[in-house]
């Protein structure tokens, strides 16, 4: 395998998701390319080191731009919060630097739309981290969509649910606060659903939305507490500017109609992403906390026998699960993120795109976008109204 050096900036979450994936993906797959875990990039000098360590990273850096500028990285994987995408990404282009890039793209859509122009100019392999695409049981649910199994799509009902904030002395991290995250769960939560509606029903052409903040100020936090603009701790307070809760209703571009809720308030979700597809010869539905699973409801079964099905996603014939294990050994979340880099790393030997990628970023926030100003303005917003 010819070798490739990577360089990761994030050491957190998505940090180490990203560094199981690079790790495991020549272990299990068959790949040209050997990503070499050549740096790390974070802003605390010993948890960077502490996190190099422990995944096999080789060297240690807390400037991401001397980490762009160097000659020997191929590959620049960007695992931060969101309002440090765009100049880490628009850089990593310049510099001729192929992108594996988390979600959500950016904190709107003009961001978006300069970091996919600027991947686009420098020709490089540009890659959007919306994971769940690659859940062998939704790569299937595509296939059979593709197949003519559900027939015409009436419609998409989606749901992605979380309680971690629920507790009004959770601090105020960048999570909380538009000027780094944009907004709460409608980017955050929704971006993966729009992208998975996407993926498996078509391009939404109109939005209304409803957003909803119910804690609207929250301890600051102190040093340490998971911020990157710590506050001063001790009973001050500071303004919640995203949404906990965002409902929206949408009219795809095949005539089928949606439902998206996105909460981190719904009490006792931990991680709860849901979908169902209605279609003129069957329905699909898919819970994430059941990932190898997908039901399947065929209309040309006999009447007195219909209803919806499990279909185990674990058979060699499935998506990815070749590379894996026998039927029923199931797999986890932390494999979506290995199949992903498996694809990018194949997409960059062949010289290929992969998706999704910083287009469909760019899509995906032109719906979000939409959904905020339908939110503030109380109307049904077309989605190409966004530019």
């Amino acid at each position: 395998m010819k070798p490739v050096n990577v360089a990761i900036i994030g050491t957190k979450f998505m940090g180490k998701a990203h560094s199981n994936a690079w790790t495991n993906a020549p272990k299990f797959f068959k790949v040209g390319l050997k990503p070499i875990l050549k740096v790390a990039c974070g802003q605390d000098p010993a948890g960077t080191q502490e996190f190099a360590n422990n995944w096999g990273w080789e060297e240690v850096e807390t400037d991401w731009r001397k980490v762009i500028e160097r000659k020997d990285i191929d590959i620049v994987d960007i695992s931060t919060p969101t309002y440090l995408h765009k100049d880490i990404v628009i850089a990593a282009a310049e510099a001729g630097k192929h992108i594996f890039c988390e979600k959500p793209v950016a904190l709107n859509y003009a961001e978006a739309k300069a970091m996919y122009e600027a991947a686009e100019k420098a020709g490089v392999v540009h890659y959007l981290n919306h994971n769940y695409r690659r859940t062998p049981a939704i790569a299937y649910a595509r296939q059979m969509i593709e197949e003519g199994k559900l027939g015409t799509i009436y419609h998409w009902r989606g749901a992605y649910l979380q309680d971690w904030i629920t507790d009004p002395n959770f601090p105020l991290t960048w999570h909380l606060q538009s000027k780094y995250a944009g907004a709460g769960p409608h980017f955050d939560l929704n971006s993966h659903s729009v992208d998975l509606a996407r993926y498996l029903v078509g391009e939404v052409d109109s939005v209304m939305a409803m957003l909803k903040t119910f804690i609207t100020e929250r301890p600051l936090p102190g040093q340490g507490a998971g911020t990157f603009k710590a506050g001063t701790g001790g009973g001050d307070k500071g303004k919640v500017s995203v949404d906990d809760a965002a409902f929206m209703v949408v009219e795809f571009a095949n005539g089928a109609l949606g439902s998206f809720e996105a909460s981190r308030f719904a009490s006792g979700r931990k991680n709860y992403n849901f979908f169902e597809i209605y279609g003129s010869k069957g329905s699909l539905a898919f819970n994430l906390e059941r990932m190898n699973e997908l039901q399947y409801l065929n209309l040309e079964d006999p009447a007195d026998s219909q209803g919806f099905r499990d279909i185990l996603v674990t058979n060699a014939t499935h998506p990815y699960v070749g590379a894996w294990w026998p039927p029923g050994h199931i797999i986890g979340y932390e494999h979506e993120f290995t199949h992903a880099v498996v694809d990018f790393l194949n997409a960059i030997e062949k010289g290929t795109s992969i998706t999704p990628n910083l287009l469909d970023g760019l899509k995906g926030m032109q719906i979000l976008e939409a959904g905020l100003i339908s939110a503030k303005e109380g109307r049904r917003v077309k989605v190409a109204e966004v530019q």
